[in-house]
Order: C-alpha cells, then structure tokens, then sequence
C-alpha cells in the first residue's frame, strides 16, 4: 500500500475526465456527454503543495482553474464491471486541473488534442492520499476553489453525469488502470481565469484544504 498512498512517485498515468458536471459542461457551452469524455496528463504535471507555485505555460494567456475529486488505484483494474470496480480504489486526493483555457480553444478549433493546454509542467496541483476511511461517501461530497479568497466554485460530486465506479469500469474496459495510477473525475461549475501572483486555496468536504500560489514563466 505504501506505492500507492506515494502515487505521485510511483504512478505511471493519469487518466482525466471531460465535462462531467452538468453545471461546468453549461457554463463553457457543451453538450452532455453520451460517454466519458477522456483524455491523459504527464505525471510530470504533477506538483505536491509545498514543492514550488503553479506556472502559467509558455504562450499561454488564460489560465483556469478547475478543482476535482481525484480517484487513486489500489489495485490492478482490467475490463471490471461496475458492481465490482470500488474494490479496486485506494483512495482519493484532491487536484487542480489547470487548463490553459486559449490554448485549449486552439486546440478544439483545429480538431487537435489538447496535451499543450492540459498536460504542461504544474498543471497538476495535488494532495496528499485521502483515504477511504477518511472520505466513505466519495459521490457526495463538497468540492470548493477561492482564488484570493473570493470563492469561485462550490459543488458537490453527487452531481456528476458519469459517477465513479461507472467512469472506472468505462476506462478500465479501455487502459488498464495499475496501482499508483490517478483517475481524476471532473470538475463542478466556477472555473476561471488566474493570473501571476495569484493565491488559489481549494478543498473536498472537511478532509482537507490545499494552496498553491500562481507564478509567471521564466523564459
């Protein structure tokens, strides 16, 4: 188990998902999804509170913040069903899934994948291993983000479109998930734009709170 609480360091990918929240998929103007929408971050996204600030990639103009409920695996996960899928987490953890919003457009705009807007180094803020113990009802749980201290988001997981074990078996039927590996589940309504200098404070329920400062590109 001591691998997995240390997904940062042993893990070998992070699987994210698009547009689950009703709320979040309104505001930037999208479609419900008919399946998970998925896509992959670099664990070198990663970045432990403490361990430097969050910095605004190279072309970028728009940076948002997106706060989520992120799911670590405990175990191997390969074509398993709904019903079963939960015996196969860990624990949890709390992210910040920072998107260069512009970059992101351009992407979409020429029908390309969106890895320089989502994968860059620091996109990935993260905290310690939650665990189950810690946090027993994970689809009913608050998400929030204060940037500055003005809250931007507060929502709950239990309104998700794709819950958990279903968003799990769904993956798990597509790449096989290891232990260490992070699934991140989506983020709730609020998201916006943070700029050099910033302070985003974020958390899940009362298990924890975490902050990151924001920080321009040396170049």
């Amino acid at each position: 188990m001591m691998t997995v609480k240390n997904f940062v360091k042993h893990g070998r990918k992070i699987v994210a998902v698009g547009r689950n929240y009703r709320d979040h998929r309104a505001e930037l103007n999208n479609p419900v999804p008919k399946v998970p929408m998925l896509f992959m971050k670099p664990t070198t996204a990663y970045l432990e509170e403490n361990n430097g600030p969050i910095v605004i990639p190279v072309d970028c103009q728009d940076l948002h913040h997106e706060v989520e409920l992120a799911v670590v695996v405990g175990r191997r996960c390969r074509d398993v069903a709904a019903a079963a899928v939960m015996e196969h987490v860990a624990g949890y953890a709390l992210a910040l899934d920072m998107t260069a919003r512009d970059l992101q457009e351009q992407c979409k705009s020429k029908g390309q994948p969106w890895e320089i807007a989502k994968g860059f180094d620091t996109s990935l803020p993260i905290s310690r291993f939650i665990s189950k113990e810690e946090l027993p009802e994970p689809q009913d749980v608050e998400l929030w983000c204060k940037v500055n201290g003005a809250q931007r988001q507060r929502g709950t997981t239990a309104d998700m479109v794709f819950g958990i074990p279903e968003l799990l078996a769904y993956i798990s039927r597509r790449f096989t998930l290891e232990a260490g590996d992070l699934v991140l589940t989506g983020t709730p309504a609020g998201v916006g734009q943070v700029k050099a200098g910033d302070l985003i404070t974020c958390g899940v329920g009362d298990v924890l709170s975490l902050s990151f400062t924001v920080a321009g590109r040396d170049e």
